[in-house]
């Protein structure tokens, strides 16, 4: 692992409380000896186009410096490459960076980084791949989310107000009072199903939403995605699961069910998919775990 280091930097994760941090992690990254080079595309679009243009050009490693999504950004360019791939964890929720056992914090995030660049130490864990209908791929680290989660934000992105998190309250409200079941078409490493419910998660890891661990067994090692589908609930059912979900032991309810697979296939009328908090499109789509496919950065 010698050569210069890309940095994926998002200045304004975490409603950017870690902005005045940023010039710290360069520097330490910096004192590994490497060449760094900052990315901070102004769009979400091309961050991706710029991590690979950076791998291209001879960097041997990518850190992304954000939350969830800047994460989910940089994995579309490490993906399946075998580049080391760095995490320093500066968003809201973090989701993906607990899910995989690393610091939580960013200072101690990135000694973890610098210590694993210095000992040349990588770990190498599962992702999930979706395929969309019309054959976009994405790859993710966590979960994907297709039914009241994504709902909400599939909502939430379209409102102009209110703005920052209260947004997400407002369209809970609204989802929450239009909760119907919805009949999904799911298939599990071929073996197709018709299931009527509220939500269906796919997880590479466990936790999403800020701590909800909605696929409690979910590894990035086994080589399988866990599925957890959440039945015919009503508004007040799914009130009173909310906080089991938290714990992760809601998987013991009559209307939970929970399944492993290699493959996913997923189908239901009126969704749009989202996979580590970011939008990948209407449903249907297929889900693969890629044993391997990302080389890790840190203990």
């Amino acid at each position: 692992m010698t050569g210069s280091l890309a940095v994926l930097v998002n200045p304004a994760a975490g409603r950017g409380r870690h902005r005045g941090e940023v010039a710290g992690i360069l520097d330490r990254l910096r004192g590994t000896g490497r060449p760094v080079e900052v990315l901070s595309p102004e769009r979400a679009g091309l961050v991706p186009v710029a991590c690979r243009a950076a791998l291209e050009a001879g960097a041997t490693a990518l850190v992304a410096v954000g939350g969830d999504g800047t994460v989910h950004l940089g994995l579309q360019a490490v993906a399946g490459t075998g580049v080391p791939f760095g995490i320093v964890p500066a968003g809201t929720g973090n989701d993906i960076a607990a899910n995989l056992g690393l610091p939580g914090t960013v200072a101690a995030a990135t000694s973890a980084i610098v210590t694993a660049l210095a000992q040349r130490r990588t770990r190498v864990l599962d992702l999930g791949r979706a395929e969309l209908a019309d054959g976009t791929l994405r790859w993710f680290a966590g979960v994907l989310g297709a039914g009241f989660d994504a709902l909400v934000n599939e909502r939430a992105n379209g409102m102009r107000h209110p703005r920052g998190p209260r947004r997400y309250d407002v369209a809970i409200v609204a989802e929450m009072l239009g909760l119907r079941p919805r009949r999904y078409t799911i298939g599990l490493d071929g073996t197709a199903t018709a299931v009527d419910g509220v939500l269906v998660a796919v997880g590479n890891t466990p936790a999403y939403g800020g701590g909800y661990r909605i696929c409690p067994a979910a590894d990035p090692t086994d080589g399988l995605l866990d599925v957890t589908i959440g039945g015919q609930f009503s508004r007040a059912g799914l009130l009173r699961i909310l906080p089991r979900v938290r714990r992760g032991t809601h998987v013991g309810h009559r209307l939970v069910s929970c399944h492993q697979a290699g493959t996913v296939t997923l189908d239901a009328e009126g969704i749009v998919a989202y996979a580590d908090g970011e939008r990948l499109g209407p449903l249907p789509l297929t889900a693969t775990a890629v044993p391997g496919a990302l080389t890790l950065l840190g203990p």
